[in-house]
């Protein structure tokens, strides 16, 4: 990713960039991702639904979006894994996506981004299907409503 394309991102995804760019092995990376996992709070067990969960990842993963507006709405997520770095993967995806508008997320480049994390070339082919099919729910309900 060139910088001009990093200057233009939101500057919560600059700061998460450059959180990962600080740490020097993929042991930190993956550190950071279960600790950003450990800060997100844990769904309610009742949103943990057949409907809320997100097909395409081997570990069980949910999301749950909220929407203010009527036009271009805005989509606030909340997520949960069963697995710790999956649920840290979770944190990232929400870090990315969530409290954007509908069209904003349909532009966010997310391949880029988590390739400028470090997150493409490190995770096994399980896990970065799974991430790829929680990018494409959210891309997929943003796309429902523009």
């Amino acid at each position: 990713m060139n910088d001009a394309l990093l200057e233009s991102m939101p500057e919560n995804i600059q700061d998460l960039i450059s959180d990962f760019e600080f740490l020097d092995s993929w042991e930190d990376r993956y550190m950071h991702v279960i600790d950003m996992g450990k800060s997100l709070p844990p769904l309610e067990p009742a949103l943990k639904t057949d409907a809320t969960k997100v097909k395409g990842c081997v570990s069980q993963v949910w999301l749950v979006s909220e929407r203010s507006g009527e036009e271009n709405p805005v989509l606030k997520f909340k997520g949960d894994s069963d697995a710790h770095i999956v649920k840290g993967l979770v944190a990232v995806v929400l870090e990315i996506f969530s409290g954007r508008h509908a069209s904003e997320i349909l532009k966010l480049e997310a391949r880029s981004i988590l390739e400028k994390l470090g997150l493409s070339e490190h995770l096994s082919p399980q896990r970065s299907n799974g991430l790829q099919a929680m990018v494409a729910r959210i891309k997929a309900e943003a796309e429902s409503l523009v």
